[in-house]
């Protein structure tokens, strides 16, 4: 069986349908219950007092306010009978922009592992739903700067193939989307999605930081702020490891927002 942690979450929801699309048996974790797809369990529960039994491989997205150590986490699942465990974790562990404690802790579970380290995510767009939808209208900082933005259902397409292939096992893929686009490119293309024109306005940093930290912690919301406004050569750069992994190119975020162009209306 295979536990989906994070099973409501942008990466956790497709990774979820495609699992279960491929006839696996799946296990889908989140602190509330959602409904599920034809065959997979839902099982409502926090990480910190998740039990493994009758699990073998383990996707780990471990949520931002988990204060807790992962070690004893990895432990439990470990004596439970599970073998691979893919973290989700961050580009910006790579670049030394975040910690990197819990790659630390997957990598000495004595666990066959795979990490996935994403860049910035298309649905990060979601945060300009409202303002788009009652005033065609998108606010956000460093216009210009353009960032290779990742659909999370390549994310989750990555994660299922080393959640069930062991040629994936020890590996660290950076995941990034095709081409650096930025916020007044991304607004431009919402607006194609919808039809309509949508009207970019640029914030100042500032004004940007008073909104992350209304649904991030401080310091993480200062990292973002400087990936998005002073990339390294490195936060550029497009991987190649979406394609290496899927036989694919990465989609574009045009596609992504021609997918979810309904959240906008």
């Amino acid at each position: 069986m295979i536990m989906v942690v994070g099973a409501t979450g942008n990466v956790g929801a497709p990774l979820v349908q495609i699992l279960a699309a491929a006839g696996e048996k799946v296990t889908a974790v989140s602190r509330r219950i959602a409904e599920a797809p034809p065959g997979v369990q839902a099982r409502q529960g926090d990480l910190a007092d998740l039990a493994f039994d009758g699990v073998t491989a383990l996707f780990l997205m471990v949520p931002p306010d988990f204060r807790g150590a992962l070690e004893p986490v990895l432990e439990r699942a470990r004596d439970a009978g599970v073998e691979r465990v893919v973290l989700l974790s961050s580009q910006g562990v790579g670049t030394g922009r975040h910690p990197d404690g819990h790659e630390r802790a997957v990598r000495g579970s004595g666990l066959q592992w795979t990490v996935l380290r994403p860049g910035g995510f298309a649905s990060n767009a979601f945060q300009w739903a409202e303002s788009v939808r009652t005033g065609r209208t998108i606010a956000a900082p460093f216009a210009e700067v353009a960032l290779p933005v990742i659909d999370p259902a390549d994310i989750a397409a990555v994660a299922a193939r080393a959640l069930v292939d062991a040629a994936h096992v020890g590996q660290t893929y950076v995941l990034t989307g095709p081409a650096p686009i930025g916020p007044r490119e991304q607004a431009a293309a919402i607006g194609e999605a919808l039809g309509e024109p949508v009207r970019f306005v640029e914030q100042t940093r500032e004004e940007a930081r008073a909104v992350l930290t209304g649904f991030m912690p401080p310091e993480i919301a200062e990292s973002t702020l400087d990936i998005l406004g002073a990339p390294t050569a490195e936060e550029r750069r497009v991987s190649p490891d979406v394609e290496r992994v899927l036989g694919r190119p990465p989609r574009r975020f045009a596609e992504w927002a021609e997918r979810n162009a309904v959240v906008f209306k």
